[in-house]
């Protein structure tokens, strides 16, 4: 699919590549934000205004302004009414020459539209098509409607995230929409990649479900392993003795004093080094099981300083350690600033703006080199697209007329 005229055209190690995006709220949107950011045409489905069915979930740019700028950057978007089969055909149309083809619907949902992997990839065989789900495709739960929180407890977050006498506790991000997004990306990229060899795309997909279990990590090879339930520990870490938050003269302090050496270099540097050599302080199982007499041990000392002063001891001595910021100390930071990671885009109702970047670095594509667009105003592109599939001005606005974009 060529690029209109009118736009120039995207820089990126995935320029040559287009997206047809009939995905919505936040995992779809994310995993394909990767793909935009990193120059492929992006291409929104939307549901044209006045149409049945239009979507007022959370994301939308009416209910969070900033969460849509930050996650629709990079984009082109189109209406369409794809229960229409004027609609349908013209998603037929793009499916041809497009690359990858995601969607988020509950799984029965793309059957009933006629836009399912098989109904697609017989137009193209080449095409990649995406599906994201709450559970899974098929299965008991398969019908389910997926939202983050849920999937953060049913896949397990929940039991092993806060302190143990508060009970489950969600995280303080949309964890299962953010991964099932990344790793759904993965997925894509690696299709992509194996098409080079067989020429032929296929379906990929993930679920909220299975993303979040996979995150789970060493705290699920405790149970498939050991079979060993993981309680949760707050913020300290449940295999190792002393880490977490301590209280400091201004503030709070991130530790991590892992293992035999750390736990010396830790007690030399708050002047306790007789604790090294504590009864029940003798190595991580010990410290573990006296959790409490540790931290109250070492926790009094914290108090004598400031965060910025124990940071910089307790790094000069060897002892991984961190400050603990709020959002805007985050963007304030000296590090954060020198990584580039929130970039200025310039929006032409609220000016110059910052949205956070991805956390990828190029050697020959620089995250600076050439704007960001800002999120698209619903159906933006709609005209320049069906011109570019042969579509007359006269024909578009009977379309539209009928609802169709």
């Amino acid at each position: 699919m060529t690029t209109p005229e009118t736009t120039p055209p995207r820089k990126g190690p995935l320029s040559r590549f287009t997206i047809l995006d009939a995905t919505r709220v936040r995992a779809g949107p994310t995993a394909i934000r990767t793909f935009a950011d990193l120059g492929a045409r992006v291409i929104k489905l939307e549901i044209p205004p006045g149409a049945p069915g239009g979507d007022d979930m959370i994301g939308g740019r009416d209910h969070n302004r900033a969460d849509y700028e930050n996650l629709h950057r990079n984009k082109e978007s189109l209406t369409l009414n794809m229960k229409e089969p004027e609609g349908l055909a013209i998603l037929h149309a793009l499916v041809k020459t497009a690359d990858v083809f995601i969607e988020n619907y509950r799984p029965d949902v793309k059957y009933r539209l006629g836009i399912g992997p098989d109904a697609l990839r017989a137009i193209n065989p080449r095409l990649v098509y995406a599906s994201i789900s709450g559970f899974g495709q098929d299965g008991p739960y398969a019908k389910w409607p997926g939202f983050d929180s849920i999937a953060q407890g049913m896949g397990g977050l929940m039991s092993i995230t806060g302190k143990p006498e508060d009970g489950p506790m969600r995280v303080g991000i949309p964890i299962a929409d953010l991964c099932s997004g990344h790793f759904c990306a993965q997925a894509i990229m690696a299709a992509l990649l194996e098409r080079d060899m067989s020429g032929e795309g296929q379906w990929v997909q993930t679920s909220l479900l299975e993303s979040q279990i996979a995150m789970l990590d060493f705290q699920a090879a405790q149970w498939l392993i050991d079979r060993k339930v993981p309680k949760s520990t707050g913020n300290e870490h449940p295999l190792t003795v002393p880490t977490g938050v301590f209280e400091t003269r201004d503030g709070y302090l991130n530790l991590a004093a892992i293992g035999q050496t750390m736990w010396k270099r830790l007690c030399e540097a708050l002047d306790v080094a007789h604790l090294v050599h504590e009864p029940g302080f003798g190595s991580d199982p010990e410290r573990v099981q006296n959790r409490a007499r540790v931290n109250a041990a070492i926790g009094a000392a914290f108090k004598t300083r400031t965060t910025a002063k124990w940071t910089e001891q307790l790094l000069k001595a060897g002892v991984p350690c961190g400050p603990i910021h709020t959002v805007d100390h985050v963007f304030a930071d000296p590090q954060v600033k020198h990584l580039g990671i929130a970039r200025t885009m310039h929006h032409p109702e609220l000016g110059d703006i910052e949205v956070v970047g991805l956390p990828m670095h190029f050697s020959r594509y620089p995250r600076d080199d050439g704007p960001l667009k800002p999120a698209p105003h619903q159906g933006d592109q709609t005209n320049a697209i069906l011109s570019e599939l042969g579509y007359e001005t006269a024909q578009i606005e009977q379309l539209r007329a009928r609802f169709v974009v």
